[in-house]
């Protein structure tokens, strides 16, 4: 089973406790021996997946959206954006090179079209920006993968 992964980055420490609880309760109901997780390892839900999935015993591959998009992350993830890739069992790349929007949801088409099912840690409202996760779910929902949305009961973004 190929997982992909999509959701809102910059929750607060609350939301982010009950995601990462979603996230590992939904990693592991998916058999060990073929769960590969799909991932574009940024901050916040993409790594916190990666690491669930490799924590359950699943392999994971990373989509780079673009050549300059580790440096566009924030500094602080970088050890642990280096840490994820550098585990993976393959890397997909669009063959873009600056970092932006275009290039984010490149990436994030990239992702959805080798998956069988998305996960989106998804709010439910419409994106802040293009390629936003409300974008990556549309897309998903489009070419037909079926999308499972995890969001705690309550939350809020800021």
């Amino acid at each position: 089973m190929r997982v992909g992964i999509t959701g809102h980055r910059g929750l607060s420490a609350e939301v982010e406790r009950q995601v990462r609880q979603a996230l590992a309760d939904a990693v592991e109901a998916y058999d060990v021996a073929e769960l590969v997780g799909v991932s574009c390892i940024a901050d916040g839900p993409d790594a916190w997946f990666a690491e669930a999935v490799l924590d359950h015993g699943g392999r994971v591959e990373v989509v780079i959206p673009a050549e300059q998009y580790r440096g566009g992350l924030p500094d602080w993830h970088h050890p642990t954006y280096d840490t994820l890739l550098s585990r993976a069992s393959t890397v997909h790349r669009t063959g873009l090179d600056g970092s932006d929007s275009d290039a984010h949801m490149r990436g994030s088409e990239l992702l959805v079209d080798q998956v069988d099912e998305l996960l989106a840690v998804w709010d439910g409202r419409p994106a802040r920006g293009y390629g936003g996760t409300a974008d990556v779910v549309t897309y998903a929902e489009a070419k037909g993968v079926p999308v499972r949305v995890l969001w705690p009961e309550g939350a809020t973004r800021d």
